[in-house]
């Protein structure tokens, strides 16, 4: 069992505009997840998602698969 713990990140692309996501891809290695939290709330929850559901929800937003409305 390993202690790592997250390194969060924001996007480069984050205006910081206060509606951002952070994310600690450093775990995909160690433990095969992907945690996400607030930005606003870095000591709130996190959701937690296997790295190929992470990739696959990436590829798609990528891809273009869902409104921006």
């Amino acid at each position: 069992m390993t202690t790592e713990s997250p390194h969060w990140y924001k996007s480069s692309y984050s205006n910081n505009g206060g509606t951002c996501v952070e994310v600690a891809a450093n775990l995909v290695a160690s433990r095969g997840i992907v945690p996400v939290r607030d930005s606003k709330e870095p000591h709130g929850p996190a959701l937690v998602f296997e790295s190929s559901a992470w990739s696959s929800f990436v590829a798609a937003v990528k891809g273009g698969e869902f409104s921006a409305a």
